[in-house]
Parts: C-alpha cells; sequence; structure tokens
C-alpha cells in the first residue's frame, strides 16, 4: 500500500510537469514591426493621394460652377436647369467614384493588415515551438497577461525575427 501512494505521488509528480510560458507585448512588437510601419505609411501616402484627388475635383467643379452661374444669366431658365442638372449629375457621378475609390483603399488595407496578422502569430507560434515552449500569451492593452516576469518576455526576439524575415521577403 506504501509503495502504491508513493507510486501515485511519483505519478502526479511526473504529470504535473514545468511548462514553460512566455508572453509577446503587441504593443511593442506592432510599434516596432517594419512591416506594419510600412502598411502604414503607404496607406497614408494613398490616402493622402485620394485627398488631394477629391480636392482638385472640387476645385475644378467649382470654377465650373462659378462659369456656369455667369452664363445662366443669358440662358433661358429651361435651357440653365438643365445645364445645372448636367453639371449636379458629373458632380455626383465623381463624389461616387471617389467614395467607391476610398472604400477600395480601405478594405484592400484591412486585407494587407489581416495578412500581416496571420504571418505574425505564424512566427510566434513557430519561435515558441522551436523554443519549446508550452504557450506563448499576448501582451499589452487587450492581451491576455496582465503580469509576467521580464524574462518570460519574447518581444524583442519576436520583433527581431519579423522584421528579418521581412527585409529578406
Amino acid at each position: 500500500m506504501k509503495n502504491l501512494v508513493v507510486i501515485a505521488a511519483a505519478m502526479l509528480l511526473f504529470s504535473c510537469e514545468q511548462q514553460k510560458l512566455a508572453y509577446v507585448d503587441n504593443n511593442k512588437m506592432l510599434e516596432e514591426y517594419q512591416e506594419k510601419i510600412d502598411i502604414e505609411a503607404n496607406f497614408k501616402m494613398k490616402s493622402d493621394k485620394l485627398t488631394q484627388k477629391r480636392d482638385s475635383i472640387s476645385q475644378a467643379y467649382q470654377i465650373e460652377a462659378q462659369a456656369f452661374q455667369l452664363r445662366a444669366q443669358k440662358l433661358s431658365d429651361k435651357k440653365a436647369q438643365e445645364e445645372y442638372g448636367l453639371i449636379q449629375q458629373r458632380a455626383q457621378f465623381m463624389g461616387q467614384q471617389l467614395q467607391q475609390e476610398e472604400q477600395s483603399l480601405q478594405m484592400a488595407g484591412r486585407v494587407e493588415m489581416d495578412s500581416m496578422v496571420i504571418k505574425v502569430k505564424k512566427s510566434i507560434g513557430a519561435y515558441g515551438k522551436s523554443k519549446g515552449y508550452s504557450y506563448v500569451f499576448s501582451g499589452g492593452d487587450g492581451g491576455s497577461v496582465i503580469y509576467g516576469p521580464e524574462a518570460a518576455d519574447i518581444t524583442e526576439e519576436i520583433v527581431k525575427i519579423l522584421n528579418d524575415n521581412y527585409k529578406n521577403e
């Protein structure tokens, strides 16, 4: 009976072997990850170009509207209404096109970011597996780690691996 208790205790000790845990500070990682920085910069550049295009079209429309106002005084009411209707249609069409471009840009940005997040998760998983971690948690705002010792923080290693891989793509 005594041997049975010793064997059960030994089995319990072996079954509760120490698991290796780590965490990654998502906020810090994403602030330092070059691909994310590049995606945001590229999106901002495209967004700024779209804003410039919108401003330029708006200016052209205003000039056309002012020119029409001068011409409208010499036109019959019916002819003025027809021309004004055409100008409004063109403006509405251009507004719709710009809105579609903006939506497409936002959708492409989301797809690119989602793809990057998937790649990051795979890289973290591969790193964790290669280093023998049982679990790698996410830290930072919204993460699942409220506190962890600095020794368990693998953020720097992950950022280095991600940036190295990104450079080599």
